[in-house]
């Protein structure tokens, strides 16, 4: 694992979507990268680069310890950690079970908590690291009928602006990349909540995951949300967040300007509706 600039990264999520893509394309540019999924899967080997990949479930603390004491054992060390493991359930607020929000918390944000756990205090002793969190623009609006789903992402919001302040005395840094629409895996993944496979809510929650579908389907690929997150690699002072493409960023500014009634009446246009109760 020859290294250009022998920064040593520690990737969640790596075997799919924007995990899978930033760690190809940080190992292509010589940082030593190390990738976790909850499956596993075999090395990465190529011209450009190489990838160590291992088995890793960010909701269970001793495959989280084993795989950051494989990193360290080998390299000593850990700069960067990039927590880009996510899940995505579907369903209105009231069809969505304890245990089903419970399961969409547990990896999106408190996976999240036990990386952090199990990494930062190596980076405190080092006094050096960066964490890069993969919030989402469902972290600023809350998607209908992906509303736990948007608590998850909003909990990262504050996790990362709590971290930072925390941190900044060890100079261990911490930003948030907040992607939009973007076609990867992630689409097909999307669980749906047991009581939504029939839900109360009939065509307008359909109408709305179709939209949501398309939109992704359609969206630009991982490698617009890579290049955002080797601005934050590559800076020696990355800001809290940062948004990812144009027509994203106008609605996180048009958030800070219009009443929160005017937001809410907007964003309902964005989904389609219908009649409610309609199957």
């Amino acid at each position: 694992m020859n290294s250009k600039y022998g920064k040593v990264v520690l990737i969640t999520g790596a075997s799919s979507g924007i995990g899978k893509c930033t760690a190809e394309f940080m190992a292509k540019q010589g940082y030593k990268v190390y990738g976790g999924s909850r499956r596993g899967g075999e090395d990465i080997d190529f011209d450009e680069g190489f990838i160590k990949m291992f088995k890793l479930d960010v909701c269970n603390d001793e495959s989280i310890q084993a795989a950051v004491n494989t990193v360290l054992e080998v390299e000593g060390r850990i700069d960067i950690l990039i927590n880009a493991a996510g899940i995505g359930i579907c369903g209105s607020v009231e069809e969505v079970s304890g245990d089903e929000a419970l399961m969409q918390i547990d990896t999106n944000y408190l996976g999240v908590v036990r990386m952090l756990n199990a990494v930062l205090p190596h980076m405190r002793e080092a006094r050096n690291g960066l964490v890069v969190n993969i919030g989402s623009v469902g972290g600023i609006f809350s998607i209908p009928f992906q509303t736990h789903y948007s608590s998850s992402k909003y909990a990262l919001e504050a996790l990362t602006e709590g971290l930072r302040i925390e941190m900044k005395p060890f100079n261990v840094r911490a930003t948030l990349v907040e992607p939009g629409d973007t076609k990867t895996s992630f689409t097909v993944s999307r669980v749906y909540a047991e009581k939504a496979k029939h839900s109360n809510y009939g065509r307008e929650f359909k109408a709305s995951i179709a939209q949501m579908e398309h939109d992704e389907s359609t969206g630009k690929g991982p490698e617009t949300v890579t290049a955002v997150i080797m601005k934050a690699v590559e800076s020696s002072n990355p800001p809290v967040r940062r948004t990812v493409g144009m027509s994203y960023k106008c609605l996180v500014f048009l958030k800070r300007l219009l009443p929160s009634r005017l937001l809410e009446a907007l964003l309902t246009l964005i989904y389609p509706k219908s009649n409610l109760g309609e199957k």
